[in-house]
């Protein structure tokens, strides 16, 4: 696995699994106290990702040698290592809107779900950049969410 040599992406990992873990089983006792953790997990990644896209941007342009898809790292090194504040930015503000949604009800809530399922999936490909299999498990905590219809206010 790519980055995987690395020490500190496996501690990391490693980490980042057990959370997501957590945050499965969580999902499956108390779904409502799972919704806190993602609203957590959504306005931290928020935070971190546009003061991260608007003072050290290069580091997004670095994920290209984590990714497992040729689509993926073209699309890095091309347009996006031209737009990191913007693009980045945009996912930041995306992030922000997610981690609200996960403090709300009914439709709005569960747009908020499926698209953090999306973002999640869509990052999938990113490997231990993005903490696979932590995405993955996290997407398996939403859908829980989704279907126990833990969609009222917390």
């Amino acid at each position: 696995m790519k980055g995987f040599e690395n020490e500190i992406y496996r501690y990391l990992l490693f980490v980042s699994v057990g959370i997501s873990i957590i945050m499965l089983l969580v999902a499956v006792w108390w779904p409502r106290i799972a919704r806190v953790l993602f609203f957590l997990l959504f306005a931290w990644a928020a935070f971190t990702n546009w003061q991260t896209s608007q003072q050290t941007p290069v580091v997004y342009v670095e994920y290209a040698d984590l990714v497992w898809s040729s689509l993926y790292k073209d699309i890095i090194n091309g347009w996006f290592a031209k737009h990191v504040e913007l693009v980045v930015g945009f996912i930041a503000i995306c992030q922000g809107m997610i981690a609200i949604t996960m403090l709300l009800k009914g439709i709005i809530f569960r747009m908020g779900a499926i698209g953090a399922i999306v973002f999640l999936a869509a990052i999938i490909p990113f490997g231990v950049g993005s903490g696979f299999p932590t995405t993955l498990i996290m997407c398996i905590a939403l859908i829980i969410i989704l279907r126990k219809h833990a969609d009222d206010y917390i």
